[in-house]
């Protein structure tokens, strides 16, 4: 067996069509546009070309975008404060923190600091409960990503053994709240996780995110098996590869998605998806 390509960048393109075109529409119609603020900490490398990316995919769909840059040494106190600034401004639909913050911060607090009304990272407790509670607004970027990948291709995982591989609260538990959702029977495994071969072997469906470069091998998985890659990791030579050894696994499973070209433009994708969200659920009737 020969898996298929699942191709996030052609999705992720469509995708960004249709919200571009309905950006256009809310201008026509005197509705303003969508705007996202991202504050980056400190100067980490990859953190600094997530953002660049992100800025680039919002002035492709129209989405003011604000970029707010502090440095490593600035007081908890202040981004505290920036965040609440941002809450309170009507042009400001979507507030994201660029993670990972540097170790002197507390992030869970300062994250909760965002409204959940402007969470367009989907992290807030309010918007977590509420995909814990079956009646999802705004989700994880990650996880939407992927489902919106699955629905595309029209690949039916109800009933499926869904396997994650990696418990973060960025993709690995929100993973499992959506794929519980959609039907499948989840089960999500962690560092401390014996005999991790026993779940793999038997898994229909496999989510991993664990930054481990071709840590799993074709030669584990199920046939037919659906792999879905987040791994983003830089090899010495310069090479980027996902969590997942394509070549071995490309030969057993039925679906598989690339490094890179894969989960990544979903994910900034599902950042865009959010901001309009906020937009349209949250503001219009407000005619800000």
């Amino acid at each position: 067996m020969i898996a298929k390509i699942i191709n996030g960048l052609k999705i992720a393109k469509k995708i960004q069509k249709k919200i571009k075109k309905k950006i256009n529409e809310r201008k026509k119609n005197g509705l303003f546009r969508p705007g996202l603020a991202v504050i980056l900490i400190g100067k980490n490398k990859s953190s600094k070309i997530y953002v660049k990316n992100k800025k680039i995919a919002c002035k492709k769909v129209g989405l003011n975008s604000k970029i707010c840059k502090l440095y490593e040494s600035t007081p908890e106190k202040k981004i505290i404060n920036i965040i609440q600034d941002f809450n309170k401004n009507p042009k400001i639909h979507g507030i994201l923190i660029q993670l990972p913050l540097p170790k002197n911060l507390n992030t869970p607090k300062i994250l909760r600091k965002i409204s959940y009304k402007k969470d367009v990272d989907g992290f807030h407790p309010f918007n977590t409960g509420l995909l814990c509670q079956r009646n999802p607004r705004l989700r994880a970027c990650t996880p939407l990503g992927i489902m919106n990948l699955l629905k595309e291709y029209k690949i039916n995982i109800k009933g499926l053994n869904a396997l994650i591989i990696g418990a973060s609260n960025i993709v690995g538990r929100p993973m499992m709240l959506e794929l519980l959702l959609a039907g499948c029977t989840t089960t999500i495994t962690h560092r401390f996780t014996k005999n991790l071969n026993t779940y793999i072997k038997h898994a229909d469906l496999i989510v991993i995110a664990i930054g481990q470069p071709n840590f799993l091998h074709g030669t584990w998985i199920k046939k037919g098996a659906i792999i879905i890659d987040v791994g983003i990791n830089r090899l010495k030579n310069g090479n980027i590869v996902g969590d997942v050894e394509f070549n071995s696994s490309y030969l057993k499973a039925s679906y598989i998605t690339p490094v890179p070209g894969g989960v990544g433009p979903m994910t900034v994708t599902s950042l865009l998806q959010n901001t309009l969200y906020i937009c349209e659920n949250y503001y219009d009737k407000k005619n800000l």
